[in-house]
């Protein structure tokens, strides 16, 4: 408990969950990061997509990238009337459920369950990429440094939700500040320089039109990853502090501005200062150096890039954990999902989106160019059908202005539909497939667990009682490596038990075997003795087999199993005995009319 308590803090009285509520500011630098951070490489993927028919298309870079700041203020418009129409939490999850079934919305979930699992493996190698690029004898431990990263991630997340706006906050606008500073200053020296006209200024058609336009299509499938963490806001409205909606809604929009300014602006030093992307260094590090040159304020940009990219994962250690909680209290997760922790956060979702995304790393190697093309299938396919739930909403509620809202959502979702066809068409071949295989399969999971809950309940209701037989018979059973005092404690419990007791010893030598029964006969044990054989010197095959042999002969009975157990004082003394009575525990669990009971003694030191 105290090394608990020291990783994570001490537990918090579920009456101050409404004080760990987060406030704007801090409520921005928790939801906004993955959406913010994503200004550091979009503009990248969008030229390593472009290069790919060479220099001719790399001067578009600019208008795919305002036509996906477009796209973005569609999207962001949307989110803020989902916002003020579910404002206890309106993930794509709620609103597809409710709106276009519970099919629906479990692929709605499963898409963002998976988006927010890519977003911590992307968002942490972006981040080691910016500190290899920086420091390139690190590149050939990024792995490593990666995995420590998502720890360090776990343990801030899991101190709860506002000790992690603290930790998370100073990144988050020293990026923004570094960002903007890096655009202005930028864009001042290269009025005051007149840089050349960029070389990459060809026609389209020497390319070949239906190449080109496949190229552009998938450079715009790339750059909207810039787009993923959107939703994030909505689907933590009820993180904010009273009132939620109206803070949650008004955090939205500061944080679509925010990234349509840095993207934009990105975009354009790019192509003003005709920065082309190159292995071990990216475009953001080569713009600082070209603006700063290699000196304080380019290791700083760098620093804070590093920073805010790692920490762009925490938009998904927060919704994650909610979106899980909700989907297990529906009864499609783990019920486990759906208890909070000891710092009022959902412990168990932190930690298991943790080590998915490091079994991510591990497997992509710690590359973000391997995992984009995974990337942003998941959550605009979740944005698509929360949008055309919305528009049914409309349809359904009415309201005050209703036809304008459904308008605007309707506009949403044909957009963002769009959009799901042309990433999937163009990045199906270089990993979507994953993601269109993966999103199925975890709705059938889903269902799965839900069947199995609904089948519990179902048995374990007392609607359900019939007529039970009473048990005719109780036999009790101590399986014995001995005698001691341990033993003698657990003889005596079973005795008070029933009358039928008899205790079992498994023979691996002879020798010990006439010893321990002389030893009986000594202390005048009233309890039989039975001697079983192994002859593979197995304890566990003889007395299952035994158990199985007395279930025959009282059919309608019931046994107990009584495991005399000795509990040393320190944990580690643990290691070094042997766990047989837990193994033993753990396999009569699954035996009918079997019970199994430890009796207990505690030793000194």
């Amino acid at each position: 408990m105290s090394i608990k308590s020291f990783l994570i803090g001490q537990p918090i009285e579920s009456v101050r969950e409404k004080h760990e509520r987060l406030s704007k500011i801090t409520g921005l630098a928790i939801f906004a990061s993955d959406n913010l951070s994503s200004a550091a490489y979009a503009t990248e993927e969008i030229m390593l997509a472009l290069a790919i028919a060479g220099p001719a298309l790399l001067h578009l870079s600019l208008e795919i990238s305002l036509a996906i700041s477009g796209l973005l203020a569609i999207i962001a418009i949307s989110y803020f009337q989902t916002i003020h129409a579910y404002p206890s939490g309106g993930g794509s999850y709620i609103v597809a459920k409710d709106n276009l079934g519970v099919k629906t919305g479990l692929v709605a979930g499963a898409a963002l369950l998976i988006d927010y699992v890519l977003t911590v493996a992307v968002s942490v190698t972006a981040g080691v990429a910016a500190i290899t690029s920086a420091v390139p004898s690190l590149f050939e431990f990024r792995i490593e440094i990666c995995l420590l990263a998502i720890v360090i991630l776990m343990l801030g997340n899991l101190r709860g939700v506002r000790e992690a706006g603290k930790i998370f906050s100073a990144p988050t606008y020293l990026f923004v500040a570094s960002i903007l500073a890096l655009i202005v200053v930028g864009i001042i020296r290269s009025a005051m320089g007149a840089p050349p006209a960029p070389s990459s200024a060809q026609s389209l058609e020497s390319t070949g039109s239906y190449i080109a336009l496949f190229v552009v299509l998938r450079a715009f499938a790339s750059g909207c990853a810039a787009v993923t963490g959107i939703e994030a806001v909505s689907n933590g409205v009820k993180a904010f502090q009273p009132p939620e909606a109206r803070n949650a809604s008004q955090t939205l929009l500061v944080m679509a501005a925010l990234l349509g300014i840095m993207f934009v602006g990105i975009s354009y030093l790019a192509e003003l200062y005709h920065v082309l992307p190159v292995d071990n260094q990216t475009m953001l590090s080569q713009l600082a150096e070209a603006v700063f040159s290699r000196g304080l304020i380019y290791y700083l940009i760098q620093a804070v890039t590093a920073l805010i990219l790692v920490l762009a994962a925490n938009t998904s250690f927060q919704d994650f954990p909610r979106l899980s909680s909700v989907m297990a209290s529906d009864g499609f997760m783990p019920r486990q999902l759906s208890s909070r922790g000891d710092r009022l956060v959902f412990s168990n979702g932190i930690v298991l989106l943790g080590v998915f995304a490091a079994i991510l790393i591990i497997i992509f190697r710690g590359e973000t160019h391997s995992l984009i093309p995974l990337y942003a299938v998941g959550v605009f396919l979740a944005i698509t059908l929360s949008q055309t739930g919305m528009v049914l909403h409309w349809l359904r509620e009415r309201g005050r202005l209703w036809r304008a809202k459904m308008s605007i959502n309707g506009f949403g979702a044909v957009t963002t539909a769009v959009v799901v066809v042309v990433i999937t068409g163009t990045k199906f071949i270089y990993g979507a497939w994953i993601v269109i295989i993966a999103i199925p399969v975890i709705v059938g999971l889903a269902l799965k667990v839900k069947r199995h809950y609904r089948s519990v309940a179902k048995q374990l209701s007392l609607e359900s009682v019939g007529e039970e037989p009473e048990f005719d018979h109780h036999t009790v059973i101590v399986p014995v490596s001995g005698l001691q005092r341990a033993v003698l404690g657990a003889l005596r419990y079973a005795r008070v038990l029933s009358d039928d007791v008899v205790a079992v010893y498994v023979c691996f030598d002879p020798v010990e075997t006439q010893k321990l029964k002389a030893k009986w006969e000594k202390f005048g044990i009233e309890v039989p003795l039975v001697v079983l054989e192994s002859e593979y010197r197995s304890v566990i095959e003889p007395l299952m087999d035994y158990i199985s042999g007395v279930r025959e002969v009282h059919k309608n009975g019931v046994i107990t199993v009584i495991l005399p157990e000795f509990v040393p004082s320190k944990w580690w003394h643990h290691i070094l005995h042997n766990q047989t009575a837990l193994l033993i525990k753990g396999i009569l669990l699954f035996k009918h009319g079997v019970v199994s009971t430890s009796v207990p003694m505690h030793l000194a030191e």
